[in-house]
């Protein structure tokens, strides 16, 4: 069984035209999920003005079926306070189908 002690928040990515032919990106709630973060792995990546520190984080939360608003996917990210965790991947945690792994960073300047 998995202890799921985070409550996050999912956000999907949303585009408006800006009237000068681009558009303006911005968050759109989804919903709140509960979850698991593990720090996976880190590292630092040089920049051309400054250097980023990029870590890896394993998410779990309970699955919903493919297609479902409750289902991350990759294009998404978790928003926790003022963490946000960028989703890379998804995929299924167990056999049984109950959970769902998402696999995410998050990047600061180092």
């Amino acid at each position: 069984m998995v202890h799921l002690s985070k409550r996050l928040t999912l956000e999907e990515r949303v585009e408006t035209a800006d009237g000068a032919g681009g558009f303006v990106e911005s968050w759109r709630v989804v919903g709140d999920l509960w979850a698991h973060i593990d720090a996976r792995s880190g590292r630092v990546r040089n920049g051309d003005a400054v250097s980023v520190s990029v870590v890896r984080y394993r998410i779990v939360v309970r699955s919903a079926p493919v297609g479902s608003e409750q289902r991350p996917r990759a294009d998404q990210r978790f928003r926790y306070g003022r963490q946000a965790y960028v989703i890379d991947a998804v995929a299924p945690h167990d056999e049984a189908g109950l959970y769902l792994e998402c696999w995410a960073h998050v990047e600061v300047a180092a």
